[in-house]
């Protein structure tokens, strides 16, 4: 049963829980709980997808992935997918919000986008876009999206490593997006937050800087990975409890990786 937690990368998913927290004016209640879940389940989806869509590539370059070691097959996976766009999807409407657009550029990201120069920007929007399902949160939906789009755009070099420009103007963006969620949070425990995201997730980009080989662009996509919890910390008016998602998906990480 482990191979299709790998195949959704179960605990990056974590991170996906505090996006309509940040997009939302007021405390998560009543059929608007359901909004985290839908995230994460089209967050789920994403994975699947992303594995069935680079199934030939991954042969080469990951084999040890579900669909290239044969633990699961090509139609499973997208069957997975479309049943977790589906769930999404439905847990949002249920929830009073319409996810389609969401799930449309999921997939548009995956299937279309994703190894085009427009990746790291799909990819950004559909961030962007997942905040913007917890409610009217434009500047909190864009900072998540800046950074979604520097984790993106440095994870290209996981397999054959990046080159030091990426790496600084990456290490940019995360300084430009933790002074903007200081002032954004404006509450001293936001300002903390935000410290925090710039040293964990700037520390280990900037060591990219230094070393652009593909071990450390993997330590410092994980690293953005698990960084976005302490932003939407530093962002959510009503979600203090976010950060204590970050241990729990660093833990699991080590048994199931989140890339």
């Amino acid at each position: 049963m482990r191979s299709y937690p790998e195949l959704v990368r179960a605990p990056a998913a974590l991170t996906a829980l505090g996006d309509t927290l940040v997009g939302s004016a007021a405390p998560l209640r009543g059929r608007r709980l359901l909004l985290p879940a839908a995230s994460a389940a089209l967050h789920w989806a994403g994975m699947a997808l992303n594995d069935w869509a680079d199934r030939d590539l991954d042969a080469a370059e990951r084999p040890e992935r579900p669909i290239p070691s044969g633990r699961i097959s090509p139609d499973a996976a997208l069957a997975t997918a479309v049943g977790l766009t589906a769930a999404g999807i439905g847990l949002a409407a249920a929830a009073g919000r319409n996810a389609v657009p969401l799930a449309v550029a999921v997939w548009a990201y995956d299937a279309v986008l994703k190894s085009t120069p427009a990746g790291p920007l799909a990819m950004a929007a559909c961030r962007g876009l997942d905040v913007l399902l917890g409610g009217r949160a434009p500047l909190p939906a864009a900072l998540v999206a800046l950074h979604t789009l520097g984790v993106t755009a440095l994870s290209r070099g996981e397999v054959h490593g990046t080159s030091p420009a990426v790496a600084k103007a990456v290490v940019g963006g995360t300084a430009i997006t933790a002074a903007a969620a200081s002032v954004v949070g404006g509450r001293p425990a936001a300002v903390a937050a935000a410290a925090a995201y710039a040293v964990s997730v700037g520390r280990a980009q900037w060591a990219v800087v230094g070393d652009p080989s593909a071990a450390r662009v993997r330590a410092a996509t994980k690293a953005g990975i698990h960084g976005l919890v302490l932003l939407q910390s530093a962002l959510a008016r009503h979600g203090a409890a976010i950060a204590l998602v970050l241990p729990l998906a660093r833990a699991l990480s080590r048994k199931v990786g989140p890339t």
